[in-house]
């Protein structure tokens, strides 16, 4: 029987160390934060996307999405569009710029990803992690609590 407390600090420490690995490459090679990466991803995807989206989405508090947009901004990957349905708001959108470092940026992701998981994991086992992981992931973003479960 696994120790859940094991577990949890094995995941944490696994998820910190592969974010750093992974920051750092695409610090050396493209000049950008993986926390940036994360955003301008979430960005692209969504032709309408606001800094909501992203407090949503990361799961981020509305001061730090801000505050991150604000850095996209400065560094010339992000631009705020006014919403034409409401004026107090805007919607955000990447830069030219910021559409080619992200394109770029994506191959040395998934290199980098693909080298700290595929290439140590057999497929399979890879496979049932990725889908516990979505379990509890769901679970955390629905709200869902397991003691409302049915004994």
């Amino acid at each position: 029987m696994t120790d859940s407390g094991q577990l949890f600090v094995d995941l944490v420490r696994v998820e910190t160390r592969l974010w750093n690995a992974v920051d750092a490459r695409l610090q050396a090679e493209h000049g950008l934060r993986l926390g940036q990466y994360d955003l301008m991803t979430v960005i692209a995807g969504r032709p309408t996307c606001r800094v909501l989206d992203l407090v949503h989405e990361v799961a981020i508090t509305v001061g730090a999405a801000s505050k991150a947009v604000d850095r996209l901004v400065a560094a010339g990957w992000c631009r705020r569009v006014a919403n034409p349905a409401d004026g107090r708001s805007s919607f955000l959108e990447l830069t030219p710029d910021g559409v080619r470092t992200l394109d770029r940026a994506r191959a040395t992701y998934a290199t980098e990803i693909d080298r700290w998981t595929a290439r140590l994991v057999p497929p399979a086992a890879l496979e049932e992690t990725a889908r516990t992981l979505r379990t509890i992931r769901a679970a955390l973003e629905s709200g869902w609590s397991p003691e409302l479960r049915a004994p």
